[in-house]
C-alpha cells in the first residue's frame, strides 16, 4: 500500500500515535466487524461525502480480507471530477498505528490518497490505483 500527498492528520501535537488521522469510508471499513478485526475496536465516525468521485467495484482474492468483510467484491472510487458525482461514506478518527492497519486490510486494487471531503474535512482515502 502507497500512499501520497501531505498527511490529513490533525494539527495536535506529540507523538504520532497521539495524532488523529481521519480516513473517509465509503465501504467494508464502515463495518463494525471489520473494524473490530483491523483495529481491534469500533472507531468514532460521522457521515461525510466526496465530491468528483463514483463508485465502482473489485474482485477480492485476499483471504483473509474476504473473511473479515464477508464478500468478494468490494467498492472502490473511481475520479471522475465531476462535481455533480458524489460517493457517501463515514469519516473515521484514528491513530497512525490504526492507519497502518488499514493500509494492511487494503488490497493491491487501492492506493491512499489525501482529499478534501464536502464537508471541507481533510481526510485519508483509498481510491482505485488507476483512479
Amino acid at each position: 500500500m502507497s500512499s501520497s500527498g501531505g498527511s490529513p492528520a490533525d494539527s495536535a501535537r506529540g507523538s504520532a500515535s497521539e495524532r488523529v488521522e481521519r480516513l473517509f469510508s465509503y465501504g467494508t471499513l464502515r463495518l463494525a466487524s471489520v473494524q473490530r478485526g483491523t483495529f481491534g475496536a469500533e472507531l468514532p465516525t460521522r457521515d461525510d461525502s466526496l465530491p468528483g468521485f463514483r463508485l465502482g467495484m473489485v474482485k477480492i482474492t485476499d483471504p483473509h480480507v474476504i473473511a473479515l468483510s464477508g464478500s468478494d467484491e468490494h467498492p472502490i472510487l473511481e475520479r471522475t471530477d465531476d462535481p455533480a458525482d458524489s460517493v457517501a461514506g463515514s469519516v473515521l478518527e484514528l491513530t497512525s498505528e490504526q492507519l497502518a492497519a488499514a493500509d494492511a486490510y487494503e488490497v493491491a486494487d487501492y492506493v491512499r490518497v489525501a482529499v478534501t471531503l464536502a464537508s471541507g474535512t481533510q481526510a485519508w482515502v483509498y481510491v482505485g490505483v488507476e483512479g
